[in-house]
């Protein structure tokens, strides 16, 4: 596994669990709004984390956390992500994967050898705005994918939108209603600019907006929750 971060203790990204989180390297979008825009854009710059080090933690932490959240970059692009996770559950902890949703077969294979706990997908935009949101040209069709597996509630799951003036409009959310609906969680993420986001200038959306598109996903009897709207 190619790990360049490693934050050992986290109590935001895995509601109700105290984790460590790990950050692999590389991710096949370019999304303006990355906060981790170096390890998507020069990866190779980083410093690898190495077994030894995320193990000899994880057992000495038994009992102090109880889970370990793999994000990015893009986790699946890791062939032997399924061998970590699995060395990851043999010690105790649970598990949660950050995924873009772009390798439905990996994340199936990981559920079906329960190797994960939780899965927070990405949903960028609706499937018209996705190439404006990913930096990218056109609609990934595996994402659609990933999204008709993650609603068969084969694990829990939440669908993670961050909100970014400049690349959701109101057209999109509605859009997204009707793709997403029948799915057990909508998250809506404020976004914030930070040093590392891979574009510059974008602006989060307001709390009174971020309001009013929830309740276009609640019409569409999706349950919505607002993050860090606080």
């Amino acid at each position: 596994m190619e790990i360049i971060g490693f934050e050992k203790l986290s109590l935001v990204d895995f509601d109700t669990h105290t984790a460590c989180t790990l950050f692999t390297a590389g991710c096949n979008f370019r999304c303006p709004f990355c906060h981790n825009g170096d390890l998507v854009i020069k990866p190779t710059e980083f410093q690898r984390v190495t077994d030894d080090d995320i193990f000899g933690y994880l057992n000495k932490r038994k009992g102090l956390i109880d889970a370990v959240v793999i994000t990015g970059g893009e986790p699946t692009l890791q062939k032997d992500l399924p061998e970590f996770a699995k060395r990851i559950k043999d010690i105790g902890f649970a598990v949660k994967l950050d995924t873009n949703g772009t390798n439905p077969e990996m994340l199936k294979r990981l559920v079906k050898e329960k190797l994960i706990d939780y899965v927070a997908m990405d949903v960028k935009s609706s499937k018209e705005g996705y190439q404006k949101a990913i930096g990218l040209k056109g609609f990934p069709s595996k994402v659609a994918e990933s999204v008709e597996y993650l609603k068969t509630n084969a694990i829990d799951y939440e669908f993670r939108i961050t909100l970014v003036d400049e690349l959701i409009t109101l057209s999109d959310i509605q859009q997204m209603a009707d793709w997403l609906k029948n799915s057990k969680i909508i998250v809506l993420q404020r976004f914030v600019e930070r040093d590392g986001c891979i574009k510059k200038g974008l602006n989060e959306v307001a709390k009174e907006k971020a309001e009013e598109y929830a309740k276009v996903f609640e019409k569409a009897n999706i349950k919505v929750k607002l993050r860090n709207y606080d």
